[in-house]
């Protein structure tokens, strides 16, 4: 069944930059080793950190589920998405900021995975 949501959600970013709770676009990604998790960020992260995150060999890296980020939470009645660790998110994460140059190329290139996720959206 999908829910009647507006897919205002993932416009791409040739539009006004949505809020970042209605986009997640950078959080998506086909990598299983997309979001590098340093020393700094792994002890920011403290008990969750086992949960969240995967080692590859010596790199350290945050865990992906269903092709976004494991601290994702994707909540498709509200057509939001929540970093649950947003507090103590990895330096990669904060060094992304809204409605940049960077930004919009995540909205671009990924923003069908967002729709996708929610499921509201062919």
């Amino acid at each position: 069944m999908k829910l009647a949501l507006p897919c205002r959600v993932t416009q791409p970013p040739d539009d006004e930059p949505p809020d970042c709770l209605l986009c997640g676009a950078c959080c998506f990604s086909d990598m299983p080793h997309y979001v590098a998790v340093l020393g700094d960020d792994h002890q920011r992260l403290g008990d969750l950190a086992e949960e969240l995150t995967t080692w590859h060999g010596t790199l350290c890296f945050m865990t992906m589920r269903d092709r976004h980020c494991s601290a994702l939470v994707v909540e498709p009645a509200s057509g939001s998405f929540v970093c649950s660790v947003y507090e103590v998110r990895p330096e990669t994460c904060r060094a992304l900021l809204h409605a940049s140059p960077e930004c919009a190329g995540e909205r671009h290139q990924k923003h069908e995975r967002t729709r996708r996720a929610l499921r509201v959206c062919p």
